[in-house]
């Protein structure tokens, strides 16, 4: 059940000054101007990229506070739920990344205007985190053609739905499938796939409903299968993944469990994306769930 909604009055805003292509010097002025006609009171701390994670962690020892936002991306997202991962202090997201994906799984406006409505009108709501090869996520991992697309999209200096989408094409004509062994608490899979999901939510920041049954406070994830599949086939899969038909097709299937070990036989490094990082892990990718480890704010009902 959803906790009692606390009264926010002061609050840490986490930002990257060099993420995205928004006017991050705007969106401070939004933050200080809305939460002081609100009574709030805001304090914004910049990442640098050097040993965020720890620095971050310091200042909250530091500090009281009734609530962090992650003002950014996926990657902003993921340093602050780690950082409160555990704790009972909770978590804001104002979207501000080309996916954020979490804060859709989440009913966040994506509006940063609208989205601040969440202080003072919200639910605290616990949901379950993830360890991915010893890496925190709060999201989706996943390994494959993803995987090699948001390294790709990385390595590249465009940024975009757009770019993305044609990085994806580039790489799709010559993309091999790789061939697993998933073993779970409830089962073991082995096969060869086009792409292998770890979820513990719904949606990519493409809006690909990945997982459409998922439920993000059930002490359980999915690791979701897309096999690999003729070229006339394709179509057909995208259309279902963008109209919540993931189980629907032939060429896809779905493992709930507690924990897996995702194997690569004759495989010593895979490829992986955890909240939109691109990795490279040793296997076995071992993936286990924290359950109601993370308090969030979602917009009240």
């Amino acid at each position: 059940m959803p906790d009692t909604p606390p009264i926010l009055r002061h609050l840490l805003f986490v930002m990257n000054p060099i993420s995205g292509d928004i006017d991050k010097a705007e969106v401070q002025h939004l933050i200080r101007e809305v939460c002081r006609e609100r009574g709030r009171t805001t304090e914004l701390y910049e990442t640098t990229g050097e040993d965020d994670l720890n620095r971050l962690r310091r200042h909250l020892q530091g500090h009281a506070y009734d609530a962090v936002f992650a003002a950014g991306g996926d990657g902003t997202v993921n340093l602050v739920a780690q950082a409160l991962s555990g704790s009972q202090l909770p978590m804001g997201i104002l979207p501000l990344g080309s996916g954020n994906g979490l804060s859709k799984d989440l009913g966040i406006p994506q509006d940063p205007e609208a989205a601040l409505g969440l202080v003072w009108q919200h639910r605290v709501v616990p949901v379950d985190t993830l360890s991915v090869g010893g890496h925190f996520a709060a999201h989706l991992a996943d390994l494959g053609f993803n995987a090699l697309i948001v390294a790709r999209f990385a390595e590249g200096g465009t940024r975009g739905p757009a770019a993305y989408v044609r990085v994806a094409l580039q790489e799709y004509m010559s993309y091999e499938p790789a061939r697993y062994r998933v073993v779970t608490d409830q089962e073991t899979w082995e096969g060869e796939a086009f792409m292998l999901t770890i979820a513990n939510a719904r949606t990519f920041g493409s809006n690909v409903v990945i997982n459409p049954a998922s439920r993000m406070d059930d002490g359980r994830f999915e690791v979701c299968v897309i096999e690999p599949f003729p070229g006339t086939a394709a179509p057909g899969i995208l259309y279902q993944l963008y109209t919540e038909g993931f189980d629907e097709s032939a060429y896809t299937r779905r493992l709930q469990c507690h924990w897996a070990r995702i194997e690569l036989p004759g495989v010593a490094d895979v490829r992986v994306q955890v909240d939109g990082e691109p990795l490279h892990l040793p296997t076995p990718v071992e993936v286990t769930i924290n359950p109601q480890s993370l308090r969030v704010l979602v917009p009240a009902e």
